[in-house]
């Protein structure tokens, strides 16, 4: 047995002995949550690269311009990720019931919807990106680099609508390999484009978003191979589940099972991407420099919470396949020690950060002062990253169980009844001041998690779970 094989092997039996998840259930969790990590990281580098590159290029405005952008960008996409969160909890639990004709359905309905929500979104980005940027933020200078990020980007956003279904769509059915390595590619292809484009080609702001538009339309090419049943190489990365045009293109059954299941996430992730909009305005009444770091700390954060993309949809995918089994205990099991197992990877990962923050700060920005406000971002935002990762778990937990209600509400009480009036404090108590933006980082997770964490053991979800789940005979 080798070294590396030894050390895995012991590092199981540990996590069994102190209680934080059976060794039997962690190699099924971590089969399906180092690929969707290694995807998150990859994925959320391209934003990470965006505001490096025009950072150390052009200089704060710059990042504080991306900064807005980002904010559209993530609100349109949020909502994107929770149409795919209804459609992993279905196909998940389809797939683990023995019927894949529904699950593919699924699949086929979740696109078809993708391209309604995407398209007139793309167009409101692309025509309208100065006045929409500008209704955040209010320095010229960053507004201009703002509005012309988000209109060249702006298409690219189309295409990840439909990468969120594919790669949902492999992990409902128990594959993540093959969307971390088409991720994984589309990372290190905007790595490259952006680095030619705001380097090579001095484009700018410009050339970032055409290096993050193209790359995400590289992945559509490579997904659409796969999604529609032929095998990438050595017979491997075929869905079991096909997007055909067989059948019909909208089962009104179907639409209104996505309808109830997607619809809190849909309403939760778009409330979690909107409250950044205030955020954004009232860190800007602090000046260009509080956006900037503020959008380093956040940055950071989303990297961070790749570890989460794993987990969460470790939880989805595990949780929703033994309960379309019909077995209620081993999900309740699996749900527990995914969100233990997280719980520790969190606190260790916080506590890296939070000792490196000042050089982790020095990619973004090279001032003194600037450099030791973002460090300062960088540090509470890995200290939030723990809630954060933690209700990942428990929220990936309930929507395997097609419970999304809670977590919708949960996620507006942290948000908007918890960080919004945290930050907005800030503005009318001097001595609050900028501190009130870290204090609304802490808050927008704990209180999620306490939440969530509250549900999971309440065991409702199990209840909710079996109008969901596959009739025996089926």
């Amino acid at each position: 047995m080798s070294r590396l094989r030894r050390s895995g092997t012991a590092l199981a039996r540990t996590l069994e002995t102190t209680g934080v998840i059976d060794e039997s259930r962690l190699r099924p969790t971590v089969d399906l949550a180092w690929p969707r990590i290694v995807t998150g990281f990859a994925i959320m580098s391209k934003q990470t690269v965006d505001l490096a590159l025009v950072g150390l290029v052009i200089g704060p405005t710059a990042v504080a311009g991306l900064t807005l952008a980002h904010a559209f960008w993530m609100v349109a996409k949020f909502a994107a990720i929770g149409l795919a969160g209804g459609t992993v909890a279905l196909v998940s639990q389809n797939y683990g019931g023995g019927d894949n004709a529904r699950a593919a359905a699924v699949v086929r309905l979740s696109v078809i919807l993708s391209v309604v929500l995407g398209v007139p979104i793309v167009a409101v980005f692309s025509l309208g990106a100065e006045p929409l940027v500008g209704l955040v933020g209010d320095d010229p200078s960053s507004i201009g680099h703002g509005a012309t990020y988000l209109a060249v980007v702006a298409p690219g956003l189309l295409f990840e609508f439909l990468n969120l279904i594919a790669s949902r769509t492999y992990a409902g059915v128990g594959d993540t390999v093959t969307p971390m390595a088409v991720r994984a590619g589309g990372g290190l292809a905007n790595i490259a484009l952006s680095a030619t484009f705001v380097v090579g080609l001095g484009m700018g702001v410009a050339g970032a978003a055409l290096g993050t538009a193209l790359a995400t339309f590289l992945v559509t090419v490579v997904f659409a191979w796969g999604m529609t049943g032929r095998n990438y190489a050595r017979g491997r990365g075929a869905s079991p589940v096909p997007l055909t045009l067989s059948g019909p293109l909208v089962d009104a059954e179907l639409l209104r099972q996505i309808a109830r299941v997607s619809t809190p996430l849909v309403a939760r992730r778009a409330a979690q991407g909107l409250v950044v909009f205030p955020l954004l305005a009232i860190a800007a009444t602090f000046g260009p420099i509080a956006v900037a770091a503020i959008g380093v700390g956040r940055q950071v954060r989303a990297l961070l919470e790749s570890f989460s993309w794993g987990f969460s949809i470790a939880a989805s995918t595990l949780v929703g396949q033994t309960l379309g089994a019909g077995d209620e205990g081993e999900a309740k099991a699996y749900g527990w020690g995914i969100i233990r197992l997280s719980a520790v990877i969190y606190v260790v990962a916080a506590a890296v950060v939070v000792a490196l923050a000042d050089p982790i700060a020095g990619v973004f920005v090279n001032e003194p002062e600037h450099r030791a406000l973002s460090a300062q971002f960088v540090r509470i935002a890995a200290i939030s990253v723990i809630a954060l990762g933690i209700d990942g778990s428990i929220t990936g937990a309930l929507r395997g169980a097609g419970d999304t209600n809670v977590p919708f509400i949960a996620a507006l009480a942290g948000l908007y009844l918890a960080a919004l009036p945290l930050a907005w404090l800030g503005t009318v108590v001097p001595a609050l001041g900028i501190s009130g933006l870290l204090l609304a980082l802490l808050a927008e997770t704990a209180v999620p998690m306490v939440v969530n964490l509250w549900r999971f053991r309440s065991d409702r979800w199990q209840e909710i779970s079996r109008s969901y789940r596959p009739t025996p005979s089926d």
